[in-house]
C-alpha cells in the first residue's frame, strides 16, 4: 500500500491541501528579520487575520483581526472590514516602529480580502 503524504489524508479537503501545500513553498522563501518582520495572513469564512512576525525569535510583534471588538463594530463588508484590518495593523506596526514588511499570503490568492488587508496596510505606510 502506497504511503500517504500528511496532507492528502481523510478528513483535508484536497483545496485545503493544495493550500497549505502552497503555504509551504512560499514559507521556504519568506523570512521574517528582525529588520524586516513577515505580515502574515490567515483568512477563515467569516474573519481574517494579520500578524506581524519575528522569524528569528518566532514572536508576534503585532497583530490585528476582524474578532477584535473595534473592527468587528464596524459596518460593511469582508473586504472593506479586511482594508481596516490592514489600516490597523499598520497603524500598530508603527508605533512598534516597524515600517517595511515582507508579505506572505500564506497560500491564499492576492485578491479580495487578502489583496484589501494588503493595500490598507500600504495606505497605513507599511512598505512591502
Amino acid at each position: 500500500m502506497a504511503k500517504r503524504s500528511s496532507l492528502t489524508r481523510r478528513g483535508v479537503s484536497p483545496r485545503a491541501a493544495a493550500r497549505a501545500r502552497r503555504h509551504m513553498r512560499v514559507r521556504k522563501k519568506v523570512r521574517g528579520t528582525p529588520e524586516r518582520p513577515r505580515l502574515v495572513v490567515t483568512r477563515s469564512l467569516k474573519h481574517i487575520v494579520a500578524q506581524i512576525v519575528d522569524d528569528t525569535k518566532g514572536h508576534t510583534l503585532v497583530s490585528a483581526s476582524t474578532l477584535e471588538a473595534s473592527i468587528r463594530g464596524e459596518e460593511g463588508r469582508k473586504t472593506e472590514k479586511s482594508h481596516l484590518v490592514g489600516k490597523v495593523l499598520a497603524e500598530r506596526a508603527k508605533a512598534a516602529g516597524i515600517t517595511a514588511v515582507v508579505f506572505d499570503r500564506a497560500g491564499y490568492r492576492y485578491h479580495g480580502r487578502v489583496a484589501a488587508l494588503a493595500n490598507g496596510a500600504r495606505e497605513g505606510g507599511l512598505e512591502f
